[in-house]
């Protein structure tokens, strides 16, 4: 699941005459690649963890509404997310891909949150406090799109246990651009700008249970973390609310 044009051309740089990105890829790229993650995994600088689930919900206008699906208060609000709408074009909300309030009946929406851990975020540091430029772009970019890599895996994963994952396409470049049914939306992009509501998400996931945390800016915690709130619906695609 590593998308390795973004990381070879978009997060270390490298470049090649017009035509050539593949003898690019194939004579610095890998090579270079191979090399980084043998030093990573010699150095056990990552800790991959995820912690992920399942919930029930509906739609009330731009809301969603997160349940309780146990307990004395099973079946009432448990949180809720306000999502903007388009002002035009479609007029598009997320909360349009869930079943309403009115319809009477109960969806269901998955969250995940995955990292690779503290120590890639320290071995970065002391890269950089070491003036290792070269080192700490490559070792930092590597982390960056294996973190993304991690949750591009585990939306696939959400994907099968839903039991719609023969919509995938068999091309990894279709999947890395969205060749499969609903989408992965991530706090802070075009169709959920407000970085905020991942109190809600971690309310729901608890994600300190992986070391992660969320911080008074709402971000969280190691850097090399991303958090992402999974639709089902075939419709769902990325779009921007703005």
């Amino acid at each position: 699941m590593l998308d390795e044009r973004a990381l070879f051309v978009g997060q270390w740089g490298l470049q090649g005459k017009r035509g050539e990105y593949e003898n690019m890829v194939v004579n610095e790229g890998r090579p270079r690649l191979r090399a980084l993650l043998n030093d990573v995994q010699a150095n056990s600088w990552l800790n991959a963890a995820v912690v992920y689930g399942y919930f029930p919900c509906y739609s009330e206008g731009n809301d969603l509404v997160v349940l309780h699906h146990e307990g004395e208060l099973k079946g009432k609000e448990r949180v809720r997310f306000t999502f903007p709408r388009q002002s035009r074009d479609r007029r598009l909300c997320l909360s349009d891909f869930f079943k309403s309030k009115d319809s009477g009946q109960i969806d269901t929406v998955a969250f995940h949150v995955v990292t690779m851990g503290e120590r890639v975020s320290e071995a970065t540091a002391e890269l950089f406090a070491a003036d290792k430029y070269r080192e700490y772009l490559e070792l930092h970019g590597l982390s960056v799109q294996l973190t993304e890599a991690l949750a591009e895996h585990w939306h696939a994963r959400i994907r099968e246990e839903m039991g719609f994952s023969g919509d995938d396409s068999k091309d990894l470049g279709e999947i890395l651009d969205q060749g499969y049914r609903g989408s992965r939306y991530s706090f802070g992009y075009p169709a959920c700008p407000d970085i905020e509501q991942q109190i809600q998400l971690c309310e729901l996931l608890n994600p300190e249970r992986i070391g992660v945390k969320l911080s008074e800016e709402f971000q969280l915690h190691p850097e090399q973390s991303t958090s992402a709130i999974i639709v089902h619906h075939p419709e769902a695609k990325y779009f921007n609310a703005n």
